[in-house]
């Protein structure tokens, strides 16, 4: 992380966009605004950030359905923030590759904490990255971090910047049980607070992915009161 880092802000409510935005421009970060959805795209492709902080109720295109449109294109890290009365629940903001997912009224201070998390993740996993390849599983799944590729017995496997991550990091000790608090520590820079679900449901979605037996998975394995283990 560095006092260069970019942020987008992605939101409609212009009061809230001033104060985040002069709260982190103090903190060291470049920020650019946008309030509507149907801009958003290509605010994006043309500024480049490192992050994007991205609300899910926009005018014209929803949150939602940017977050799904841009994830092939942009690796950078997604914060979506939704009001908590909106019809969307976590599993739904993971699922179309958010990184993180936090409800209004969110205080400036608590985003801002979550920003330099996902920041520090994006470090960590960069550096780690420079081991190119792994190939897990009996040598069926392999994983390559530069062109951030999966295959499984030779078929690519398309996975969010997010769900790439995990599996990644789940590579890096693959054979070993790792626990949960260590993953979310790993993946996000947080400790675990005891209710997170993001690493969970991030399980699921890769064992779906990868056509895992959700039952009895052979691929990424439930090591009951101890986390979880990819097959060497």
């Amino acid at each position: 992380m560095t006092s260069k880092d970019k942020i987008l802000l992605i939101d409609d409510d212009i009061e809230l966009t001033v104060l985040i935005s002069q709260f982190l421009t103090s903190n060291g970060f470049m920020v650019e605004v946008e309030h509507h959805g149907d801009k958003a795209k290509q605010r994006i492709l043309d500024y480049q950030p490192d992050l994007i902080v991205l609300d899910l109720m926009l005018p014209g295109l929803d949150g939602l359905t940017i977050c799904k449109d841009i994830r092939h294109s942009f690796f950078g890290a997604i914060i979506m923030l939704t009001a908590l009365d909106d019809d969307i629940d976590e599993v739904t903001g993971l699922e179309v590759g958010a990184d993180d997912y936090l409800c209004k009224p969110i205080k400036p201070r608590v985003l801002l904490a979550h920003i330099r998390a996902q920041l520090r993740r994006q470090t960590v996993l960069t550096q780690a990255n420079q081991q190119d390849v792994r190939r897990v599983s009996r040598g069926e799944l392999m994983i390559d971090s530069r062109k951030r590729l999966v295959t499984y017995q030779q078929k690519e496997v398309s996975l969010s910047s997010a769900e790439f991550d995990l599996l990644w990091v789940l590579s890096l000790s693959a054979g070993e049980i790792i626990s949960r608090d260590q993953l979310h520590l790993e993946i996000f820079r947080l400790e675990f607070d005891g209710y997170d679900r993001s690493i969970d449901l991030r399980i699921s979605r890769l064992r779906k992915k990868l056509g895992d037996d959700p039952k009895e998975p052979q691929i990424i394995k439930t090591i009951r009161n101890k986390g979880y283990l990819l097959a060497d």
